[in-house]
């Protein structure tokens, strides 16, 4: 990398769950985060956009622990960078943004090593340091994933092409993904576990051969966290309620919320959203796309003016 270079890391936000799809089925969604960077003599991380205006600065960073990571896994040593980072993910709003952050960092070294990492390398990384696939996995490939991440290895399923809206119904308070995970049940019982699992073997056949109505139906039936977690995220409920009388097709929680997340028609989402707005006023409403692309780095030659 020359002085006068910098290069553009953009990650897509994701959701993950969505319904029975438990710690393995995430979508990539239209909200990113962006580093721009460039060599320095120091490592420093500049916050750009609200978002991310509480970032630490320094190696402290999650998106430097992780590129530290990767790069002593690979025996590399990285320079110093001066790294601007713009974001338009909600934090601790069940988007994905820790997720995102990891997959920059593991970015940040491939590029400033040199490591040319395919993505299921960067996908095995990923996962290890996450511990399932469902937020990085859309974060990395785009579209949609089906993965599992089990005694260190991880398997996945891509499928893109979805042609649907996605509407976030994101409340403004934040649910900290462990105070999420607490109400959670130790163990479930043979039969419940049973009949979670087949609710989640329909999700993912209905979402293959693009029935979307069973698609909805199933993302409804979640056994495995939703009526754990639907008492800390009362928006559910009315947005399950309410969102299907504009056309929507399903409702889940994003993660483990409290975004709501409901998959739409294309071209419908906006219609949901908007109605959405007049029923929960103290949200706020994204209509969102499916990004198809996942993580993507582009480069460009900084260019300066002589007075």
């Amino acid at each position: 990398m020359l002085k006068n270079e910098r290069f553009i890391i953009t990650v897509p936000a994701s959701s993950a769950n969505l319904g029975p799809g438990f710690d393995s089925i995430g979508v990539a969604l239209s909200k990113y985060l962006s580093l721009k960077v460039e060599l320095s003599n120091e490592w420093e991380f500049i916050p750009k956009t609200k978002d991310v205006e509480d970032i630490p600065t320094d190696k402290e960073n999650l998106m430097y622990q992780v590129a530290a990571q990767v790069a002593d896994k690979y025996h590399v040593s990285l320079p110093p960078v001066k790294v601007e980072v713009e974001s338009d993910i909600p934090l601790t709003r069940g988007l994905g943004s820790s997720a995102s952050a990891i997959v920059a960092g593991i970015e940040l070294a491939n590029v400033l090593g040199d490591l040319q990492l395919t993505l299921d390398e960067k996908m095995e990384i990923a996962s290890l340091i996450e511990g399932h696939p469902d937020n990085v996995g859309p974060s990395l490939y785009g579209g949609l994933v089906i993965g599992s991440h089990y005694n260190e290895t991880t398997h996945l399923v891509h499928l893109t092409d979805l042609d649907l809206d996605v509407v976030a119904v994101i409340p403004r308070y934040e649910l900290k993904t462990t105070e999420a995970r607490s109400v959670l049940p130790e163990h479930l019982s043979y039969k419940e576990a049973v009949a979670a699992a087949a609710i989640g073997n329909v999700l993912v056949g209905a979402l293959v051969s693009r029935n979307w109505p069973l698609v909805g139906e199933m993302m409804e039936k979640d056994l495995f966290h939703e009526p754990y977690r639907a008492a800390l995220v009362p928006e559910l409920e009315i947005v399950r309620r309410e969102a299907k009388k504009k056309g929507a097709i399903g409702v889940a929680l994003s993660g483990a919320g409290p975004t709501v997340l409901c998959l739409a028609k294309k071209g419908e989402g906006q219609k949901v959203g908007e109605y959405l707005q007049t029923v929960l006023s103290d949200c706020d409403i994204s209509v969102l796309n499916i990004d198809s692309a996942g993580v993507r780095v582009t480069k460009e030659v900084k260019t300066s003016s002589c007075s």
